[in-house]
């Protein structure tokens, strides 16, 4: 069984934009894969982390009312204090996601 986060649309880039999410608690996302364009969102940054924490993980992304079933294909960590800055998930079939859970 995935996880399940909620993610919010990201409508502001840049630098500054990203560092008024991650004080507020968020960590900026890019969901891509299925063929689609990708999808710049937020998730809460605890539970992100904590799901995170794990060796191998799919998650469930809840997205304007639509469900994405993602793993994580980079995660970038600041490099001195090592929190997540962000976090780039790749879409994954029921089947992928079901084996990447086992």
């Amino acid at each position: 069984m995935a996880d399940v986060l909620t993610a919010e649309t990201r409508t502001d880039f840049g630098k500054g934009a990203a560092r008024q999410l991650r004080r507020a608690g968020r960590i900026p996302a890019v969901v891509y894969g299925d063929g689609s364009a990708p999808l710049h969102v937020h998730v809460d940054g605890h539970d992100l982390t904590q799901l995170l924490r794990r060796k191998a993980t799919s998650l469930e992304i809840k997205h304007e009312g639509k469900t994405y079933n993602v793993t994580p294909r980079d995660i970038q960590l600041e490099p001195v204090r090592r929190y997540i800055e962000h976090v780039d998930l790749v879409v994954v079939t029921a089947a992928q996601a079901a084996a990447i859970a086992q």
